[in-house]
């Protein structure tokens, strides 16, 4: 009797630190997911403004790059291409300082 409730402490003792690390490595994964989308997003904004600098080959080399990723290293569908001159928008009137 004593050796099935030593082996049922010591279950519970192991579901319980494969629990911590499955949470530990959950929190690691989401703070890639975050750092990838991060960086893509940081791919897009070169990507639009290689394009507004009529750069195209260079950014279509960099979307070649971003739909690699996110298809085959994120496993996600492909974005369209984004456009823009890479500038900020124009300031109203409201929003210029005075």
């Amino acid at each position: 009797m004593a050796d099935d409730a030593d082996l049922v402490q010591r279950l519970r003792d192991e579901v319980k630190r494969l629990n911590a690390e499955m949470d530990r490595l959950e929190s690691d994964l989401e703070r890639y997911r975050t750092a990838t989308e991060d960086a893509l997003q940081q791919l897009d904004w070169c990507i639009g403004y290689f394009t507004g600098a009529r750069l195209h080959a260079l950014s279509r080399s960099l979307g070649s790059n971003r739909a690699y990723i996110r298809r085959h290293l994120m496993h996600r569908p492909e974005l369209s291409m984004p456009t823009g001159s890479g500038q900020p928008p124009e300031r109203t009137d409201r929003e210029a300082t005075p």
